[in-house]
């Protein structure tokens, strides 16, 4: 069996963006996980997590796995619900290094798509289909890696553990709250590697490596206005519709204040020197000052910096009226808001109370479970340090970390709440300005998957440490 350090010279000695017909057997290893994953449908309505997660484990007890160690988790009433839990055994010092993907997706219609987005599709040097980014690229990885790491005969320091999970993407059974709450102690970890961050590409080129290690807490409002409604031949000034319409016109306007956290604050340090002049003096001159309107206002021009700067509030559906030719006695937006680390929720409500007064809008929280609090994960050398190393060596000293907070939320907020520091990073380079996870035609470049494969698994194995087997 060769040892680890024989496996990686084998791999560095293949071009990462290699063809089919060229690839290492870890990286045909991961493309066949790959396919398979996609070729599920775990959509949360009508697919089964479970399935997927069975397919996995098959793998890992086909691999000499011990049955101990392969853990399907299934909750109660929750049959297609089911979560993976696998403990890759080293020395066992200190607590293990935790590896976390989810395995359902957003829905897709065959409709909407140019191509079947169940069937995974190599074209013009992309793979399509639903997950290939959102997440089932890195599910296939982490599954690859530990097997091909266990073919090498790796002997980590820490044990790692893998949790493959269900409905991070909405439902009722969250796999990481669930598996916190019923099976702390088979996922509690040093630290975790989750989606969230990954590579940014600048005309094709790697610009930089975003670590996220804080995000936004996610919390849906609805706006509702209500009244006796009557019959359209005689229309009144309290129109329900009207008055919800003026209101969502004052949000759509409203910004929140811009404020810095200590990891935007640190994106913001890191991209300064990598963006052109203009952006970099307003990014420069927000760091000094974050009250500074003009710099706010350049910045907040490009969407992702905007929902760096703060928090965000913006419709997301409509509903109204009961007749086309009845005045309408009811009309309900949604309208969907973003908050900062630290940002009150009960102030969040306030503020949109002020900006749509005397419109006559009712206003409720729809969230069913209370979020938890958004705690940043700290970005000392333990981790950054060996995100660095191995960017350096696959992507060029030219190509910095930079700590990153999610707009959108993953699972790794619940892990930061339980006391699990918590890291999206991936080596999946894409382009920042065309993201199409929950969207049409999701797709993944072939050479990002390939390269994200890399990068995971020379990183699991400096954070989990050890020597090689033989």
């Amino acid at each position: 069996m060769k040892t680890l350090t024989a496996a990686l010279a084998v791999c560095c000695a293949l071009p990462l963006a290699a063809q089919d017909s060229a690839l290492a057997p870890h990286q045909r290893l991961a493309h066949d996980v790959y396919r398979q994953l996609i070729e599920i449908n775990t959509v949360d309505s009508v697919g089964s997590v479970t399935r997927a997660a069975e397919a996995v484990a098959e793998r890992f007890r086909a691999a000499g796995f011990p049955a101990e160690d392969v853990r399907l988790l299934v909750p109660d009433g929750k049959p297609e619900k089911g979560n993976l839990v696998v403990r890759y055994r080293g020395r066992g010092e200190g607590k293990p290094i935790l590896l976390l993907a989810h395995l359902d997706v957003v829905a897709a219609l065959r409709s909407d798509w140019s191509l079947n987005p169940f069937v995974l599709t190599e074209k013009d040097g992309y793979f399509y289909g639903r997950g290939t980014a959102d997440d089932k690229a890195m599910a296939a990885i982490f599954v690859a890696n530990l097997l091909r790491a266990r073919a090498a005969g790796w002997a980590p320091a820490h044990d790692v553990v893998l949790a493959l999970t269900a409905d991070e993407e909405g439902g009722g059974t969250n796999g990481v709250r669930w598996l916190l709450a019923e099976h702390r102690e088979l996922i509690d970890a040093v630290l975790a590697i989750n989606e969230g961050g990954g590579g940014a590409l600048r005309d094709g080129k790697p610009f930089y490596q975003a670590v996220q290690a804080a995000e936004k807490v996610p919390v849906t409002f609805n706006l509702t206005v209500t009244n006796r409604g009557g019959h359209s031949s005689q229309p009144r000034p309290d129109n329900a519709i009207f008055q919800l319409a003026e209101g969502l016109v004052r949000v759509g306007r409203y910004q929140f204040p811009a404020r810095l956290n200590p990891v935007s604050r640190a994106f913001f340090e890191a991209t300064a020197p990598l963006e052109e002049p203009k952006t970099a003096a307003a990014m420069r001159a927000i760091l000094r000052n974050p009250r500074d309107t003009s710099a706010a206002r350049l910045l907040s021009a490009t969407p992702r910096y905007n929902a760096f700067l703060r928090t965000t509030c913006t419709a997301t559906r409509l509903a109204g009226g009961h007749a086309y030719n009845a005045l309408p006695q009811t009309a309900t937006a949604s309208v969907n808001c973003r908050l900062l680390p630290g940002e009150p929720l009960d102030s969040v409500k306030a503020t949109l109370a002020r900006v749509v007064a005397d419109t006559g809008i009712r206003i409720t929280d729809l969230a069913r479970v209370p979020e938890p609090p958004s705690i940043p994960s700290p970005l000392g050398d333990e981790i950054m340090g060996p995100i660095a190393v191995v960017t350096r060596e696959l992507f060029g000293p030219r190509v910095p970390p930079v700590p990153f907070m999610s707009a959108g939320a993953t699972d790794g907020r619940f892990l930061r709440a339980a006391g699990v520091p918590t890291y999206g990073v991936s080596g999946l380079f894409g382009d920042p300005n065309d993201v199409r996870a929950h969207g049409r035609d999701e797709r993944m470049l072939v050479k990002s998957f390939y390269d994200g494969q890399e990068f995971l698994y020379r990183l699991m194995v400096r954070l989990a440490g050890g020597t090689p087997g033989t």
